[in-house]
């Protein structure tokens, strides 16, 4: 770390480097306030080690040319004369300051410090700053860290990127990211909606005519994300693949081929080496898309990125508003935790869409997560009904047998109304786990439910 001692003693300035040997600091030592004011601009130091009383001034004048170089850079002030200056400097920017005189240990221990700090500092801004850039893209779980890291690794390459998951897992956002934190990023995003092309179209649509037009031509210098590429015909899929291969198109009525200067990045809710093996995906074309694949985890494999999302969305959705933020209680935070979430990160922020909308408290209880998730009103009138006696339930006058799940359904649902709403209360007393009952009611809202 470049490291620029202002001292106005020669003799100072000799000790003090001696004293920094070996610390690892890269030190430059001057004398003069117009000294160090040409050395910023010439060494571009990391580290400021400054006395205050200098022979052509303040060494405090400095911080204004200091706090001008970006990165900005760590500074401790040396002075003897106690606090009072001590607490000029730091109120100017100063990050420590030293009481003359010192020893060698005091010197390194206090310089290392402030680099160790400038240095964590400056690593977590370009981590904030690459965040940012990830969009909306959030999340704690190790899963997410993944997604992550290979959107930046892949934002650091021109491969062709295949991103798969389930629909809802954010496809689109992490194909967006890669393009924002890629060199690209000036130029365009364009979407094109595989299962909307038909097979006859789909030259016109993507490469023009003679005339112009086209979205391959619309993404120059950008980024061309083919969504749900997986949907594409077989023909469709022949027109892509010699896009891929050979880096150019012919536009429609044409003579002469075109270079593509796209970066291309598909996606996929199916498994496509399973499509491959069923014949509906062309083996070439996979291996050119599955060249650096991204899996995007379902929120069932990030449970710890529920109620990040869900406060997340929350926030958002009360701005949107004009609302106050909206609070979980603690049942109903836990309650999120132990739904599965089928439909993902797009049904969450829905979900959490619904219980702003249609709550009028400032808190969320377990109560409305339930409704939310259930889809309708607990309808069982459970007056003077035991939790024993809805275990029994399912069974009618005319002796007539019903479905085992239909029998579960009245049992959970009495079960959950005599325990006022709690769908933990009504797990204990069922001697189930939360998660069954949440399982059991997502399975419910199936137009085809057998158990």
């Amino acid at each position: 770390m470049k490291t620029l001692i202002v001292e106005d003693s020669a003799t100072l300035c000799a000790i003090y480097t001696q004293y920094l040997d070996g610390s690892g600091l890269d030190v430059t030592a001057v004398e003069t306030l117009a000294e160090a004011r040409e050395s910023l601009s010439q060494l571009n130091p990391q580290l400021v080690l400054l006395d205050i009383e200098l022979p052509d001034g303040n060494g405090l004048d400095l911080m204004d040319d200091l706090r001008r170089i970006s990165p900005r850079p760590a500074v401790v002030v040396m002075t003897g004369h106690g606090a009072d200056y001590a607490e000029r400097a730091i109120a100017g920017g100063a990050d420590d300051f030293l009481n003359k005189p010192f020893d060698a240990a005091r010197l390194r221990v206090t310089l290392l410090n402030a680099a160790e700090k400038l240095k964590l500092t400056q690593q977590v801004q370009s981590l904030s700053v690459k965040r940012e850039r990830l969009g909306p893209l959030r999340g704690q779980s190790s899963a997410m860290q993944t997604v992550f890291e290979t959107v930046e690794s892949l934002a650091g390459t021109l491969a062709t990127a295949f991103v798969m998951g389930e629909s809802g897992t954010g496809k689109e956002l992490a194909a967006r990211a890669i393009h924002q934190l890629s060199a690209r990023a000036p130029g365009p995003f364009v979407v094109v909606d595989c299962a909307a092309l038909a097979a006859d179209h789909i030259e016109q649509a993507l490469f023009g005519s003679v005339n112009g037009g086209g979205l391959v031509a619309e993404a120059a210098a950008g980024t061309l994300f083919l969504d749900e590429v997986c949907s594409l015909s077989f023909e469709a899929q022949s027109t892509l693949l010699r896009l891929i291969q050979h880096g150019t198109y012919r536009p429609v009525g044409a003579t002469n081929e075109v270079a593509a200067d796209v970066r291309i990045i598909a996606s996929t809710n199916r498994d496509p080496l399973f499509e491959m093996r069923e014949g509906r995906l062309r083996e070439d074309l996979y291996y050119r898309l599955h060249v650096v694949p991204l899996r995007m985890p379902p929120v069932r494999e990030r449970a710890d990125d529920v109620l990040l999302l869900a406060q997340s969305f929350l926030s958002a959705i009360a701005a949107d508003e004009g609302r106050e933020t909206v609070q979980l209680s603690d049942a109903a935070a836990e309650a999120l935790k132990h739904y599965s979430w089928p439909g993902n990160v797009r049904q969450l922020e829905n979900a959490m869409r619904q219980l702003v909308l249609l709550g009028s408290a400032d808190e969320i209880d377990e109560a409305s997560v339930y409704r939310m998730i259930s889809g309708t009103e607990v309808a069982v009138d459970t007056d003077g009904l035991s939790v024993d006696a809805a275990l029994t339930a399912g069974g009618d006058t005319d002796g007539e047998i019903e479905p085992l799940w239909i029998t579960e359904k009245k049992a959970i649902e009495a079960a959950i109304a005599a325990s006022d709403g709690s769908v933990n209360r009504a797990a204990k007393a069922l001697q189930v786990a939360p998660s069954t009952i949440y399982r059991k009611i997502q399975s419910w809202k199936s137009p085809t439910r057998m158990e």
